[in-house]
């Protein structure tokens, strides 16, 4: 049986399903991007070391690299346990 009426010439039942494929192609064409912001940068720029800081690590280092770097295990517990229980 075939119907022709007026309105029908143009009719599309797929039409939806395209429209929807050529939106998903737009989108699949989009691309990530990251933004930092003015103060992370100058966060990033202000973790510069500290140079007394820098000093004692590698004061540090060369104790170790020569074997002569003695640990204090009860100084290192003492204030570990500082640590946790003032956490509080």
């Amino acid at each position: 049986m075939k119907i022709n009426g007026p309105n029908h010439t143009n009719f599309n039942p797929y039409k939806k399903q395209i429209q929807k494929q050529s939106g998903m192609k737009e989108i699949q064409s989009q691309k990530d991007k990251i933004e930092i912001s003015h103060q992370a940068k100058r966060m990033q720029s202000s973790e510069k070391a500290d140079p007394a800081r820098q000093k004692l690590v590698n004061d540090i280092k060369m104790e170790v690299d020569a074997g002569n770097y003695q640990k204090d295990a009860k100084s290192t517990a003492e204030k570990m346990l500082d640590f946790w229980t003032n956490k509080s």
